[in-house]
């Protein structure tokens, strides 16, 4: 399963610029005080990129992890307080450094959910890569999420779905009387894309044909 991602380069859009320094006094003695005026952001901020000899991901991708009370309602602010980054990875052997020491999901107690999403894209409708997209829902019987999970964040990083861009990411939820899987697209209109993700996740997740998927866009889920 290791090396069965597409291992295609990514495109190099990191763009450098500090290279074209210029000796402008007035540019510099901006940037400074830009940089006063922002010092999380620069030191937070380190790209993730493949090691060497490493498979690139076509994509960097970010876990998540959020737990909240059940019966407790929650605003999109509490919702984002309550999530927290696990990391970002940028190859096949980074996510499985990850992966390897993370609980799975048929392990999780309580109101707990993974997230996996393309590095800059929170896992919240709200985000601009999904407020105009959905998700395809499976709910399954207790004892199958971990292996559908994996499977489904398998062929997600190795770009099986075939739909360009569409994949923001992949959720599994755990709830007391059975778990749910959704991924998410950014085109809820685009009927050829959703109608695609849903054949491919019958086919990466072997689901009986009976097997019942529910398209849902984020606009309906926020109101």
């Amino acid at each position: 399963l290791c090396y069965s991602f597409s291992t295609r380069l990514k495109d190099d859009d990191s763009g450098d610029h500090d290279q074209n320094e210029e000796n402008n006094t007035q540019k510099d003695s901006e940037k400074e005080k830009n940089d006063r005026e922002k010092p999380q952001s620069t030191t937070k901020r380190k790209a993730v990129v493949p090691g060497p000899a490493e498979h690139p991901l076509q994509y960097n991708y970010t876990f998540w992890y959020s737990r909240r009370t059940p019966g407790r309602p929650t605003s999109s602010q509490s919702y984002e307080q309550n999530i927290k980054q696990i990391g970002t990875f940028a190859s096949v052997e980074q996510f499985w450094r990850f992966y390897s020491h993370m609980v799975r999901p048929g392990d999780l107690t309580g109101h707990s959910d993974f997230h996996l999403f393309k590095e800059g894209i929170k896992p919240m409708w709200e985000d601009d890569a999904n407020k105009n997209g959905g998700k395809w829902i499976i709910r399954l019987r207790k004892g199958l999420a971990s292996r559908c999970w994996e499977n489904l964040i398998l062929a997600m990083l190795g770009e099986q779905f075939m739909v360009g861009e569409e994949i923001c990411g992949a959720v599994v939820s755990v709830r007391f009387q059975e778990d749910i899987i959704s991924i998410w697209n950014k085109t809820a209109s685009d009927q050829a894309t959703t109608a695609r993700i849903r054949d491919t996740l019958r086919r990466v997740l072997n689901l009986p044909p009976n097997t019942i998927m529910e398209y849902k866009t984020h606009t309906d889920s926020i109101k």
